[in-house]
């Protein structure tokens, strides 16, 4: 994937809303998972998708809450989904596989940031357990209903904050101190690998796969972050308010991940990281944008797979 990781000009940008992307493009007929679909940039790439279709299905930790976020929207089912809990990712999978539903689209949406030292299972930091080794286990479990559906693809929403720190090789677990970013930075880094090594494994069955860099965007993610940090920043003014000006809206802060579940100039593309509606350059400097070669790396990505199926007891590939 190291030598597709170049823009494929688009035609869309920063601004582009995931309304835009969608023009002209029918999701009648198909499945789309979104996690986290009920809040944030999940619930507008829930109203978007479904506005262009398809039927989605919102995986919900509070299933209450998520139907009455998603209650105006129409051609959404809720279905209970916890990525913290193995068994409950396992059982959400099972449904699908179950009913012999044929899947299109998955859009990995849900996550945390920067959350105070979390310890879940077996004692798996929370961040890189819930942002990765959660959907890891999910897309293992949804891969024969994957295969099901033609031209299937899965989004694995990463961020910029990928380069806040690789994988951490001798410490994943974050057993010394801990620190809330380098452990944010590290389940996004996964993000990014994971959909690098499940596209290799994917391809020749059809299922291609992505990861992306939404934007910046005010949403709950930011919830375990006071304001005072914010403002320290420069995200947030006293009242809150965004005042950094590369800051997106929720619409287009959805719209990259739309663009790479839909857009048919990634046909015959995988593996790559986007942004801005567009496949992202390879960067080392200081740019504000691009991706780090380790977040893209063959062997890095095949060694986070062999550690996550080790970890979570799940490899449809073995």
């Amino acid at each position: 994937m190291m030598n597709q990781q170049i823009p494929v000009s688009s035609g869309f940008g920063a601004t582009s809303t995931a309304r835009d992307v969608l023009a002209g493009i029918d999701l009648t007929g198909a499945t789309a998972i979104v996690t986290g679909g009920h809040s944030g940039l999940g619930l507008e790439t829930t109203r978007a998708l479904a506005a262009a279709g398809a039927q989605v299905v919102v995986g919900a930790r509070q299933p209450d809450v998520a139907r009455h976020a998603t209650r105006e929207i129409d051609g959404v089912e809720i279905a209970e989904l916890d990525l913290a809990d193995l068994a409950s990712v396992r059982a959400f999978a099972r449904h699908f596989v179950d009913a012999r539903r044929a899947v299109r689209i998955v859009i990995n949406s849900a996550g945390v940031m920067a959350c105070p030292e979390t310890r879940i299972g077996p004692g798996w930091e929370a961040q890189f357990a819930i942002n990765h080794l959660g959907h890891y286990a999910l897309i293992n479990g949804l891969w024969p209903v994957l295969t099901r559906a033609e031209g299937a693809r899965v989004i694995a929403v990463s961020s910029l904050g990928h380069r806040l720190s690789p994988i951490r090789w001798d410490d994943v677990q974050f057993t010394g101190a801990y620190d809330k970013w380098l452990a944010y930075g590290q389940s996004k880094t996964a993000n990014a690998l994971f959909a690098a090594h499940l596209d290799g494994l994917g391809a020749p069955h059809g299922v291609r796969a992505f990861s992306l860099h939404p934007g910046k965007i005010v949403t709950p993610l930011q919830r375990h972050l006071a304001r005072e940090e914010m403002m320290a920043l420069g995200w947030v003014d006293e009242r809150g308010a965004p005042i950094d000006p590369t800051f997106k809206t929720a619409e287009q802060g959805a719209a990259t991940q739309v663009w790479a579940a839909t857009s048919p100039r990634l046909d015959g593309l995988g593996g790559v990281y986007c942004e801005d509606c567009d496949v992202a350059p390879i960067t080392t400097g200081n740019e504000e944008g691009g991706v780090r070669p380790y977040a893209i790396d063959p062997e890095q990505a095949a060694r986070l797979w062999q550690l996550s199926a080790q970890l979570t007891g799940a490899n449809a590939f073995a």
